[in-house]
């Protein structure tokens, strides 16, 4: 016979909720609970309020005066005015030095990925600019970092393309970009509201994890074309297109003077890194360099003219900040369904990554953060800076670990980085018009090298097969094919994992432990032995119309296989079925039935069916339904040693 073993079978606490102690049992028999009958109105609230509002988000408003309670809620909104109070001197020292840090880091990082998302680099610092003010008032993450990052430029860049050729069309393209950064703020907004942020979580670590990889070669792969200087590109992102218009331009497009210049630079980004990883107190090393490249960079072709002999430059930035574009959002006409369309998937994967980002450093500081409360805040700094020239903005984790490290105490180190993106968009931006494209290549590879995360995948592979499925069919189906549909499998296979756990959950055969009246699936433990005439069978799910005919079609094979068994080896035969219910969390009608045909099945064979220790929605309905009044009272115990002890007498008066 073959089982698979339930995570907890190893879990031989008295305190499981089988009740399957450790000792033998009384002679006196506890009869399983009835709970009270439903109130319909009552289990609908309870409901409700564990899906939609699990942590009581009220609970602080208890008892509490109207002055109380409207300072409360004003906090929630804007949880400046909760931390502002106890702001001081010495958290502003820290917030400066990482807000600066991370200015340093962003500026040349948010130039790459505008280009990135076919969009002027002006379009990048303004990202950088208006979000993060939002964000620092209305966020409650300590830690990350907003801006533009390299993931969602490529996903917006790819779909928007899709739609308006960029260079054919480029004030439609800019305007279906506002229109797409507007939905995509108000998706991430009205998750939060209607407290719906658990739709993220279906998209599980696997996925993402491929999907991330995947991300991270196409976006690499795209900086060929500034790296290696070549001016006709392919408008495609797979793998085999851009590598096919990579080496076909080997001959005539490759420029000497902007490898060299993107292969030093890249030469000196990565080195620094690797100084940052080795010493914790030079973080600050890896985190300017950028910015240094760029400054370097950009005198060394100015001094050179180098731009005469092909290499690539930015050309001219636009001085002065966000110009309002409120009037330039499709609220009408047939690129409203194309805008809704790329800011629903490009919130969607914005939000997921904003999200996790926070939860890894709440953790790592040990603060709690309210996911809903994100949500919300992410989409309205989004919807703000869609009407303020802005394209979609979330968290980047490059940026939040440099803050971390940086030392940050609150949200100001966004104030911080988004007023020195504001001198630089005011007086700055004319320095940047010598900057070769080869540098922004350089840093924009060097910054999503940390997404291809082997060791995840490794480990994603020793612990889970069908999870690394999950993982390499997003990482295939992005450089293969595209990063939408890349996506699209990601979220398809974990939908798939999700419904192949429910409609085929785990059963195991279980045994007696030696001199313990505790019974675990025999599989993990082989010391474990069965009580002849008695098969002990446990259900490891709820359940329910999906996946109620596989749990008796199942049970029904392990009885089979038992008997086949029993037969070559001349033991008593089964006489007794006894269905452990511990983990059985809920039934429905369809799992009533199943039930009963169960119970009719062995009724022919004459097997007697038991139950043991049912929770109280499952003996509930039993109760309702009449079922147990088919079984019998005297068929249901509070434990499984109970059961066998109650089987055991008869077998011995029959023997």
């Amino acid at each position: 016979m073959s089982s698979r073993a339930h995570p907890v079978d190893g879990d031989l606490s008295p305190a499981t909720d089988g009740g399957n102690l450790p000792i033998k049992s009384s002679p006196t028999r506890h009869k399983v609970g009835i709970p009270p009958k439903p109130n319909m109105f009552k289990d609908f609230m309870y409901t409700f309020k564990e899906t939609f509002f699990h942590d009581d988000p009220l609970r602080d408003f208890k008892d509490q005066p109207r002055s109380k309670q409207f300072m409360l809620g004003l906090q929630s909104v804007f949880p400046v005015f909760d931390w502002g109070r106890s702001y001081n001197l010495k958290k502003f020292r820290g917030d400066l030095i990482a807000g600066l840090t991370i200015a340093s880091l962003c500026i040349p990082q948010d130039i790459g990925y505008a280009k990135l998302a076919n969009l002027d680099p002006k379009y990048g610092l303004y990202s950088s600019f208006v979000p993060p003010l939002v964000y620092a008032c209305m966020g409650s993450s300590r830690d990350i970092a907003i801006g533009p990052v390299a993931v969602v430029s490529l996903l917006i860049g790819t779909l928007l393309r899709a739609e308006i050729d960029p260079n054919t069309s480029p004030d439609e393209y800019l305007r279906l970009a506002f229109t797409a950064t507007f939905f995509a703020g108000i998706t991430e907004a009205a998750l939060g509201f209607f407290r719906l942020g658990f739709l993220i979580d279906f998209l599980s670590h696997a996925a993402v994890v491929g999907f991330m990889g995947g991300a991270a070669i196409t976006i690499a792969l795209q900086q060929l074309k500034g790296f290696l200087g070549i001016k006709k590109f392919t408008k495609k992102t797979d793998i085999i297109a851009v590598l096919d218009s990579v080496f076909s331009s080997a001959h005539h497009g490759w420029n000497w003077q902007t490898i060299l210049i993107g292969a030093s630079f890249l030469t000196f980004l990565l080195t620094s890194k690797f100084i940052g990883k080795k010493s914790k107190k030079l973080f600050w090393v890896p985190a300017i360099a950028p910015l240094i490249s760029v400054i370097i960079s950009t005198f060394f072709v100015y001094i050179t003219r180098a731009d005469k002999q092909g290499v690539q430059i930015v050309k001219h930035l636009d001085k002065g900040i966000n110009p309002s574009s409120f009037h330039l959002i499709y609220f009408s006409g047939d690129n409203l369904a194309k805008g809704i369309r790329i800011g629903v998937v490009c919130g969607m994967v914005a939000l997921t990554e904003a999200v996790a980002i926070g939860r890894t450093f709440a953790a790592m500081k040990d603060y709690q953060i309210d996911g809903n409360k994100e949500m919300v805040a992410l989409g309205m700094m989004n919807v703000v800076g869609s009407m303020s020239s802005c394209y979609v903005a979330t968290g980047s984790f490059s940026r939040s670990a440099v803050n971390f490290m940086a030392g940050c105490q609150t949200a100001v180190s966004n104030i911080i980085m988004s007023i020195v993106v504001l001198l630089t968009l005011l007086f700055l931006t004319p320095l940047f018009k010598y900057t070769p494209n080869a540098i922004l290549a350089a840093i924009i590879i060097n910054a999503v090298i940390p997404l291809i995360d082997i060791p995840a995948a490794i480990l994603i592979f020793k612990v889970d097969k069908l999870d690394f499925i999950a993982c390499m069919g997003a990482f295939f189906g992005v450089i293969f094919v595209s990063v939408e549909i890349g996506l699209l499998i990601a979220v398809s296979i974990s939908f798939a994992k999700i419904l192949l756990q429910v409609t085929r959950p785990r059963t195991a055969v279980l045994g007696n432990i030696p001199r313990t009246s505790v019974y675990r699936n025999i599989q993990q433990y082989p010391e474990a032995t069965m009580v002849p005439g008695v098969l002990t069978i446990r259900v490891d799910s709820a359940i329910y119309f999906s996946n109620s005919n596989y749990v008796r079609e199942r049970i029904q094979r392990w009885l089979h296989e038992e008997e086949e068994k029993v037969k070559a080896t001349s033991l008593p035969r089964i006489q007794f079925l006894i269905i452990e219910m511990s983990p059985v969390t809920d039934i429905d009608t369809s799992g009533i039935h199943a039930l009963e045909d169960l119970y009719k099945s062995l009724q022919k064979r004459d097997i007697q069916l038991i139950l043991a220790n049912p929770g109280p929605l499952v003996i509930g309905k039993l109760h309702l339904s009449h079922f147990a009044d088919m079984l019998g009272e005297d068929n249901i115990y509070l434990t499984v040693a109970d059961a066998v002890d109650a089987c055991c007498p008869k077998l011995s008066e029959e023997v």
